[in-house]
């Protein structure tokens, strides 16, 4: 295949870049990551949750995790702020009776004081003094979130010299913020694993899609590396880098 012909390839693939929810489907069996944590977010979050806890999950998405944990509606509570998932909490949870909130601002979120007994937030933004505030006494937080570290090596090959859009994502940095919050630490882990693509096109759609790790990236601004990412899948059978993931489970 000619660089005219993959060029026009990864093109539609820059167009079909758009996502509802958290939905990657779109590069199913093109690309694998996070399927080999040394934790289980969603069995964490069960182990703690009982039918009667006041549940908040900051950032929903589309709700698709959220539902996954059946937990009763009317002890449920969501927020999110990307205006294609608001549209889509509106018509997916709204009508189960679920409390959906608009919300993008995490330093003045729209509940009173110790409203939950837990809060989860799977790859979303929080304040922690926010979340102590609006959690009861001994409520629990727990979150899985994406690290400063995170696809380092296909940023830099895409997109070289580009600064870590969230320096302080650490797993050290943020215990710390939690511990001078008054929170309790009960469970802190990291994790780097793989993540791979076997074609350049399931590249191109990601790197458009995590636009704030891929600033200024396009198929015209990054031709050439996007050659030099087909050279190196060509040669290895796949184009690789690393996910840097953490996990915190504090108590107030």
């Amino acid at each position: 295949m000619n660089t005219e012909e993959l060029k026009q390839i990864w093109l539609k693939e820059q167009e079909a870049a758009y996502i509802n929810g958290w939905d990657f489907s779109h590069i199913n069996g093109r690309y694998e990551e996070e399927n080999d944590l040394p934790w289980d977010y969603k069995q964490i979050v069960l182990s703690y949750l009982k039918d009667d806890l006041k549940l908040l999950d900051i950032d929903t998405g589309g709700g698709e995790f959220l539902l996954s944990l059946r937990h009763p509606y009317h002890n449920t509570s969501v927020t999110e702020g990307y205006p294609p998932n608001i549209s889509l909490c509106k018509q997916t949870l709204l009508p189960l009776g679920i409390d959906f909130k608009e919300m993008s601002r995490y330093d003045n979120m729209p509940f009173d004081d110790d409203s939950f007994d837990m809060i989860i937030n799977r790859h979303g933004n929080y304040n922690v003094e926010e979340l102590y505030r609006i959690l009861k006494p001994n409520g629990m937080f727990i979150t899985q979130q994406v690290g400063s570290h995170n696809d380092r090596e296909l940023i830099e090959l895409l997109c070289p010299d580009l600064p870590k859009p969230f320096p302080n994502a650490t797993l050290h940095i943020q215990s710390e913020l939690f511990r001078n919050a008054g929170f309790s630490i009960l469970r802190g882990e990291k994790a780097y694993r793989p993540i791979r693509f076997y074609d350049v096109g399931a590249l191109v759609w990601f790197a458009r899609i995590i636009e704030w790790e891929f600033q200024g990236f396009s198929v015209e601004n990054c031709f050439d590396r996007l050659l030099q990412a087909q050279q190196i899948l060509e040669r290895n059978g796949s184009v690789d880098g690393t996910i840097h993931r953490y996990l915190i489970v504090a108590k107030k």
